[in-house]
Formats: structure tokens, C-alpha cells, sequence
């Protein structure tokens, strides 16, 4: 315990993250400042980069919000980037806080629809390579008709309800104990323990499948993916149009991404693999016909109101007839409303996983901002535009890829085709090879950049959620089992774009 308020101060910062990692961030805090005046704003910028990123990485020492925040600031406070730079960041994302508010918390109060339906498919589905097939490929279509963020906090949520109730039983308790810790494994029976890490893997690896769907799917339509609808609009295509531009390169990789889905878990290679223990699925069965025999009317009718409510949802995604956050509101209303939940309290629970993420991705647009004001990508643009016509789509491609890697693919892709618009503007490229830039940004910024949880919000949403320290899902396991998706879905987008675009 700390003996002075000196003492104090250093206990209270960062809280219980290891000594060193808080003497890391300090680190950090002292090199920015000198950075920038010894070396310029660009040397300094791309540090930053590598500074968040590396709380990304040690997401489960502590969440990244408070480092990356006291990293933000400083950029802020030494000039690599301006308060209003940031507020334009952010206003220009605004539909996706919009939808990380609202569209995450309206899937929490679905919660037992989700998990009824999910728990009859994992107890009737019995081989591990069909039922990782079903979840990439129904991540991959839900994505390229709503969007990548809505179905990663379904795959969460359901994935959280298995592991709590699994969790119980292996800890001597029963389905319905309330006052339970998921966080700690002390009460763990020693019996169960081997399960209960089996039983993670397997989550793990449907977790990964299902990011990896939301991204194979994700890049097919105009609603997949945020960039999808910016670069649709610049380039004039409609729904149809999108998917047709892009399908040469799409559906490829799409049918590539499903065959290594499949393989990985037949050879069991890089973490993939992992069986659901007899005992494990022996507690989901019990559970599954135990919430059956006591499920009331009245809970009946709940579940017929969450059915509804995903009607309107998908209904109101793939047509989009409001911004994706304005729907998750209604579905808030709708099931609320007709299923007794009143109490401001028991409401505000739904937001307490959506919330702290919400807060990282302004942060982390603080960091865009900085990359965005210091030009920190325009030397690879320049370069790219100066190649011969031919070369162009595919190192745009690998650019975008790389680029996507370490910073957010909406920035990157806003970024490049507001470049290569320019670029038909001025006359220097025709509009049949702008087009074939606009496919080769797209399926750059939304294929290659599964490598890296920084490279899509679904996957870094993954990486700070509830479920990530559970399972054991760490950024840097996360890196290792999405390699061999980022090496198949890479390289397929890439020989299609350099051959049949």
C-alpha cells in the first residue's frame, strides 16, 4: 500500500497494469514532446502510430482508452494535430458512433433470442468444421446486407451467454446464479478446469471465423462496410452496380475465405481447431431444455417481440432507410416497450459495453487526425499515381492493404479516393481506370487489413470487448489466427485485381 501521496499517485495511475507497462506509457509521454522538436512532426507522428498501437496490444494490461487517451492528448497539446481536426474526424464518423451507441446496445436487449437460436445450432451441429463454416459464411452474408459492427456484437453476445453459463456450472453454481464473476477462475472446479480451456479455444476460433465472415461479406455490397457507401457515392454506383464492379475480385476471395475456414480446422493450424468438451455440450444441452420447461407465456411473447425486432432490423439495414445507430434506437424502443423493461437502470446496463469502445474509437480517431494533418500517407500516394497506368491497381491494392494494417481502412479509403478523384478532375486518368482504382481501393482497404485488429473497427471491437479476456483472445492472438486468412484473402484480391480488373 502506498506509504505517501507521491506513492499514492504512482499507484493510482493506470491503475493494477504492470509497473513496467506504466513505465512504458511514461516513456512515451517524455519522447513525444522531444521528438517532435528534434526530428519534425512527421518523425513524431509515425511514433505515435506505433505508440497506440502498442496499447492495442496490451489491450488486456489495460484498456486502451487510458493510455491512448493520455497519447491523444499530448499530440493535441504539442500541435500534431488541432481540437478542430479532430471534431471533423469524428463528425465525419459520426454514423458509426451513432451505431456503436445504439446498435450494440439494442442487440443486448435481443440477448435471449440470440442466445435460444445459437444454442440449438451449436448442440444440433456436431461437426466443428460444418459449424465454423455456418458462422464465417452467415457472418459473410449478415455483413454484405447490414454491417460488420451490428453482426460482431451478435457473434459477441452470443459467445458471452455461452461462456457465462458454462462458467457457472464449472464453478459449482447453477444456470441461474446472478451474483457470478466470468472474470475469475478461483471458484473453477479442478475437474473442469481442462474443459474450461478447451471450451475457450473453442469459442476463440468461432469468434475469428465469424470477424473473418464480416470482412469477406462486409466487402461484397455498398452497405458492408462504411467505406464501401463513400466510395460508391464519389464513383456513382448504385446497389447492383457496387456489387457487379466489385464481384471479379469478391466473390473469389469469398469462396478462398470459406475453403481456408474449412481447412484450418481439419489441420487444427494456428489456434484453430478446438472441440466443444462432451461435458461442455452436455451443460448447453441441459440448459437449452431447462430454459425451455420454465420458459412462460409471458416470456414466449418477450421472444416473439426480440423476433419482430430483428425483422425490423434487417429490414431497415438492407434497405437503409435510416442510419444504421437510428435503427439500433428503434430497436431499443420496440423491445423495451413491449417487453416490461421500465427501469432506467436495468436500460442503462445495455450500454455499458458499447460505451468505453465508443470513447477508444474517438481516440483513436484523434490519432487519424494527426496522420491526417501531418500528410503522413501522401508520400505512398504520390508514388502509387506515378507508376504506369498498368501497376497502378495492384500496388494500390497492396498500399491500401498495408496502409489499412496499421491505421483505420474508412481513413485510408476516404483518403485515396478523394486522391484519385482529384486525379479524374484534373484529367490525369480516364474515368474506366478511376473505376478500376475505386475496386482496387476497396478490396485494399477492406481484405488485407483482417491482419490487424487496428485495421477494422469489427475486429478491434472484438479485441476490447467482454468476451476477448475470457477466451484468452489477445491482440497478438489475434494476429496469429487471422495470418493465414490475410495470406489467402490478400493474395486472391490481389491476382484479381492485377488480372481481371
Amino acid at each position: 500500500m502506498p506509504t505517501t501521496v507521491l506513492s499514492g499517485f504512482t499507484h493510482n495511475f493506470l491503475g493494477k497494469a504492470p509497473v513496467w507497462y506504466k513505465q512504458a506509457i511514461l516513456l512515451f509521454l517524455i519522447a513525444n514532446p522531444i521528438v517532435m522538436y528534434v526530428l519534425g512532426p512527421g518523425v513524431a507522428g509515425w511514433l505515435l502510430i506505433g505508440e497506440f498501437i502498442f496499447t492495442l496490444a496490451m489491450a488486456l494490461k489495460c484498456y486502451p482508452l487510458l493510455p491512448g487517451g493520455l497519447l491523444a492528448v499530448e499530440a493535441l497539446l504539442i500541435g500534431l494535430t488541432t481540437p478542430d481536426a479532430v471534431y471533423l474526424e469524428v463528425l465525419t464518423n459520426f454514423p458509426v458512433i451513432l451505431l456503436l451507441m445504439f446498435m450494440v446496445a439494442g442487440i443486448y436487449f435481443m440477448k435471449e433470442l440470440l442466445l435460444v437460436t445459437f444454442t440449438q445450432i451449436l448442440v444440433g451441429v456436431r461437426s466443428k468444421s460444418a459449424l465454423s463454416l455456418l458462422f464465417c459464411s452467415a457472418a459473410a452474408v449478415l455483413s454484405a446486407f447490414l454491417d460488420a459492427l451490428t453482426v460482431t456484437a451478435v457473434i459477441i453476445s452470443v459467445a458471452v451467454g455461452f461462456y457465462s453459463v458454462y462458467h457457472k456450472v464449472a464453478s459449482g453454481k447453477g444456470y441461474q446464479h446472478s451474483d457470478h464473476n466470468a472474470n475469475s477462475d478461483e471458484e473453477v472446479i479442478e475437474l473442469h478446469r481442462e474443459d474450461l480451456e478447451n471450451f475457450r479455444a473453442f469459442l476463440r476460433s468461432l469468434l475469428m471465423h465469424g470477424a473473418v465472415g464480416t470482412a469477406l461479406g462486409g466487402v461484397t455490397t455498398m452497405v458492408g462496410e462504411p467505406q464501401n457507401l463513400l466510395i460508391a457515392k464519389v464513383v456513382g454506383w448504385d446497389f447492383i452496380g457496387f456489387f457487379l464492379s466489385m464481384a471479379p475480385v469478391s466473390l473469389p476471395v469469398l469462396v478462398g475465405g470459406l475453403v481456408t475456414c474449412w481447412a484450418l480446422e481439419k489441420l487444427r493450424w494456428f489456434g484453430y481447431g478446438g472441440r466443444l468438451p462432451k461435458p461442455v455440450r452436455r451443460v448447453l444441452e441441459e440448459f437449452a431444455e431447462n430454459e425451455r420447461n420454465k420458459r412462460t407465456k409471458a416470456d414466449q411473447a418477450a421472444l416473439w417481440v426480440q423476433a419482430a425486432a430483428a425483422a425490423v432490423l434487417v429490414i431497415g439495414l438492407a434497405f437503409h432507410l435510416a442510419e444504421v445507430g437510428l435503427i439500433g434506437l428503434l430497436v431499443i424502443i420496440l423491445v423495451t416497450s413491449f417487453t416490461g423493461i421500465t427501469d432506467e437502470h436495468q436500460i442503462g446496463k445495455a450500454f455499458q459495453e458499447s460505451l468505453p469502445f465508443t470513447s477508444l474509437l474517438v481516440v483513436f480517431f484523434a490519432v487519424v487526425a494527426v496522420i491526417h494533418e501531418q500528410h503522413l500517407f501522401k508520400p505512398i500516394i504520390d508514388y502509387v499515381l506515378s507508376l504506369p497506368e498498368s501497376e497502378q491497381p495492384g500496388m494500390f491494392f497492396i498500399a491500401n492493404g498495408l496502409l489499412s494494417m496499421i491505421s483505420d481502412n474508412v481513413f485510408v479509403a476516404t483518403v485515396y479516393i478523394s486522391e484519385v478523384k482529384q486525379a479524374l478532375d484534373a484529367g490525369a486518368i480516364s474515368v474506366e481506370h478511376f473505376r478500376d482504382l475505386a475496386v482496387s481501393i476497396n478490396t485494399g482497404t477492406n481484405l488485407p487489413s483482417v491482419a490487424t485488429p487496428n485495421g477494422q473497427a469489427a475486429f478491434l471491437f472484438l479485441l476490447t470487448s467482454a468476451i476477448a479476456p475470457l477466451v484468452r483472445l489477445s491482440y497478438g492472438r489475434m494476429v496469429w489466427m487471422a495470418l493465414p486468412y490475410t495470406l489467402v484473402m490478400g493474395g486472391i484480391g490481389l491476382y484479381f485485381v492485377v488480372y481481371h480488373i
